[in-house]
């Protein structure tokens, strides 16, 4: 087994989307190869529903796939095909918005105000990206939970984790999703194939994470209120950590413990043109993309 080195950390950065949601983007609209084959990945937390009632009204999408993760709250959701719905705490869509999709996005507090989730975008390959959109809408009770003897515990929303299978599929680039908490103290290794390419995004208490580019990958330890715990590369809320190539990954959860998103794929390694929503391979059908949605024919009728 190899242990994967640690290409970067960083913290995510506050911006604005729609029509004025505050939300923290940890990358997205820079070097699209950096996590091929995922583009942009949003953490929209708040608890002052003024800082995100307006929502994410009408807008296009087209080439990619659109995943939207629930924590806490609500999210309304209807499209140009005339689908609607609602993805309550723990719910999972994930839109393959393929040739066209206009869709909105209206994000509703929970009954204390909160709003929680996160939106990553996934990058279609060039003989996908034209396909038929399709929604699917995952319920948070359809999301299998493996729990350990030592606390640990991983949502399984895509791919095959631990010999659980989550209930997404059909998906481009052999996508894996995970929701892993870990308890205080405690010390885990979890495999990624090699061919993926992975990052981790912290955003409950902190964890310090193996670096194979050391001597031996071995975390520097401390014992804290009881636990050992690596003091000195502690990582904490809305931190990013990107992985370079192995087939593992060790993290020691910190002395409040720690909940993070563990997301991997296999890298497209086409060439990207990118205007806002729509990613295509070449800059001609970007702008035909663009004529389209002057002229009013960028919806494909259904066959």
């Amino acid at each position: 087994m190899s242990l994967r080195p640690i290409l970067e950390t960083r913290t995510s950065v506050p911006t604005m989307e729609g029509a004025g949601v505050k939300l923290h983007r940890a990358f997205g609209f820079q070097d699209p190869s950096e996590l091929d084959p995922y583009l942009l990945f949003d953490d929209f937390r708040n608890d002052n529903p003024q800082d995100f009632v307006a929502g994410f009204p009408w807008h296009p999408h087209r080439g990619i796939e659109t995943i939207t993760y629930v924590l806490s709250g609500s999210v309304e959701h209807s499209d140009s095909l005339g689908n609607s719905g609602t993805l309550g705490a723990g719910d999972v869509q994930w839109m393959t918005a393929g040739s066209g999709i206009l869709h909105q996005e209206m994000p509703k507090g929970s009954g204390s105000g909160q709003m929680h989730g996160f939106q990553l975008w996934g990058n279609l390959p060039s003989d996908q990206k034209m396909t038929a959109p399709r929604y699917q809408d995952v319920q948070s009770t359809d999301i299998p939970e493996i729990i350990e003897d030592d606390g640990t515990a991983v949502r399984v929303i895509v791919g095959t984790f631990w010999g659980r299978t989550g209930p997404v599929d059909g998906i481009a680039a052999d996508p894996q999703y995970l929701d892993i908490s870990i308890p205080a103290g405690v010390k885990k290794t979890f495999p990624i194939d090699t061919y993926r390419r992975a990052f981790a995004y912290i955003f409950e208490g902190g964890a310090a994470f193996a670096d194979a580019s050391r001597p031996s990958g071995v975390l520097l330890e401390k014992e804290i209120a009881g636990h050992e715990v690596n003091i000195r590369d502690m990582s904490g809320d809305r931190t990013l950590v990107r992985f370079g190539t192995g087939d593992e990954i060790t993290v020691q959860a910190g002395p409040d413990g720690v909940r993070f998103l563990l997301i991997s794929g296999a890298p497209i390694n086409e060439p990207v043109a990118w205007h806002g929503p729509i990613v295509m391979n070449t800059q001609a059908e970007l702008q035909q993309a663009f004529r389209e949605l002057r002229n009013g024919t960028f919806i494909r009728p259904a066959h």
